[in-house]
Formats: structure tokens, C-alpha cells, sequence
């Protein structure tokens, strides 16, 4: 994993290690003579020893290390996140490589992990086919007008004036078309794949890039049919994520939105 902290005592040497799994870092407590001057925050490290129970009330378990090896050293001075510092969003984004390795990020993608994978086992265990719909399509399927239109760039795109596909082609808005018919076919089909809307809106609620479940249903007898599936796989899902990511939850419940449990 990565080191998180080093704090370095005259008879101990303590560690914090988090390898992306969970929100919580792995306690590792060394003789003070495996130190070496690559081990500092951020660096990559390989531990091996004991995993013992943890005499503090702040974890259960703490590895006693017996060799601690550094797989990729970091240079505490240019590396941007600072141990011990609550980084806004704002400066974290800057660093594309590294800004997983901010626990609201990190946090966020793990629960969005848990949360797909629910959803995808909601589907599969009530029966639905699972139907890759066309990211490229020639289908306006809202008729809102606002897609990101294929386009050949390059040379080739000054000789020839033709559309690549010799009809006009699109980002997906919505795979809905696709399923329809599939639902013809299957019975119960879903997709859950990326969807493009080109609104010139820069606000929060326009997004260019999102991914979007979808489902069609055949041989329904009343709306009541469809939003019952929309309501067990909303209790689905949330019940997974809170059971799977009880800290990474209670993370945004402290500092991201207070109040809105």
C-alpha cells in the first residue's frame, strides 16, 4: 500500500498504510532500525510480519512488521498532498494522477463501485438481460437536438467531406430505443453505460458525460409494475452501499453534506 503517516519514536516506529480497499489505513508498528530514508509519506511500500490485535481502541488489528520494503519512493517536497492536510476538492483536482488518493474521492469511487455492481445484481437476479446499446448512433433518441456529432479529424478529413458512415452519427443520449426492441425479444432487459448530452451548460446539473441505468419491461399491466421495479432497486442498491461502505458513507454524512443522513 501507500503510506499515509510516519511517526518514528526512539524504541518504535509507527506506519499508516492504505491500499484503497477501505477508508481505513493498517497500523504497522516496526523496531526502529527498519526506517530508511525512502520511507516518507506517500511512498509505496511492501510489509510483511504479524497481524496481531491492537492494544488502542483506534483499529483492532496492527501488523507487527518484521521487513518493510519501499517499491516507489516519493519526494515529500514536490509531492503535492501533504500528510496531515485536509486538501479542498478544488486544489486535489488539479493532480488528475493522484487525487484518488484523496479520502472524499477515494470514498466517493468506492461507494460508485459498490453501487454498480448492485445494480447490475439487481437486474440479473430478477431475470433482465443485460444489453450493450450502441455508443455511437445515428438515433436522436429524445429529439432534444443537443449531441456531440462523430467527426473525422486530419488529413483525411479536408479530402473527404463525406460523414464517416455516409449518414450523420451521434454520442448516445439514451440507449432507450435499443431496449425497446430488445424488450420484444428478452422479456426484461436492461443497460447501465455511458450517455453524452452536449447542453452548453457548465452548472452542476448538465453533465456531458454520465452513466445511465435503463430498463424495459414487457407484458406490464400498470405503472404500478415499473415503479416497483424503480423502488426495489433504489432500496437495493442503498442498502448495499450503506452495508459495504458504512465509513465511506459516514464520511460525506461528517464533512460533505452535514445534515442530509
Amino acid at each position: 500500500g501507500w503510506v499515509r503517516s510516519v511517526r518514528s519514536q526512539k524504541e518504535v516506529l509507527f506506519l499508516h498504510i492504505n491500499d484503497g480497499s477501505s477508508l481505513e489505513s493498517l497500523q504497522v508498528v516496526a523496531d526502529p532500525s527498519l526506517e530508511n530514508r525512502d520511507l516518507t509519506f506517500g511512498s509505496a511500500v511492501e510489509v510483511q510480519g504479524k497481524l496481531v490485535k491492537s492494544p488502542h481502541r483506534m483499529q483492532n488489528m496492527e501488523l507487527k512488521a518484521k521487513t518493510i520494503r519501499v517499491v516507489g519512493p516519493c519526494d515529500t517536497w514536490s509531492f503535492p498532498l501533504k500528510m496531515k492536510e485536509r486538501h479542498p476538492l478544488e486544489y486535489v483536482r488539479q493532480f488528475p494522477h493522484l487525487r484518488c488518493r484523496n479520502n472524499t474521492l477515494g470514498s466517493l469511487l468506492r461507494i460508485r463501485s459498490e453501487a454498480t455492481a448492485a445494480i447490475h445484481s439487481f437486474f440479473q437476479d430478477n431475470g433482465y438481460v443485460h444489453i450493450h446499446t450502441p455508443i455511437i448512433t445515428s438515433n436522436d433518441c429524445e429529439g432534444a437536438g443537443e449531441l456531440f456529432q462523430i467527426e473525422v479529424s486530419g488529413a483525411r478529413a479536408s479530402a473527404e467531406k463525406t460523414h464517416f458512415f455516409n449518414v450523420p452519427a451521434f454520442l448516445t443520449v439514451s440507449g432507450q430505443l435499443h431496449l425497446e426492441v430488445m424488450a420484444g425479444a428478452f422479456t426484461h432487459v436492461f443497460t447501465f453505460g455511458p450517455t453524452f448530452r452536449a447542453e452548453n451548460s457548465q452548472s452542476r446539473r448538465h453533465l456531458a458525460e454520465f452513466y445511465m441505468v435503463e430498463a424495459e419491461l414487457s407484458f406490464t399491466e400498470s405503472l404500478q409494475d415499473i415503479m416497483q421495479v424503480m423502488e426495489d432497486l433504489f432500496k437495493t442498491t442503498t442498502n448495499t452501499v450503506l452495508s459495504k461502505c458504512p465509513r465511506d458513507v459516514e464520511l460525506f454524512h461528517k464533512y460533505v453534506a452535514p445534515a442530509q443522513k
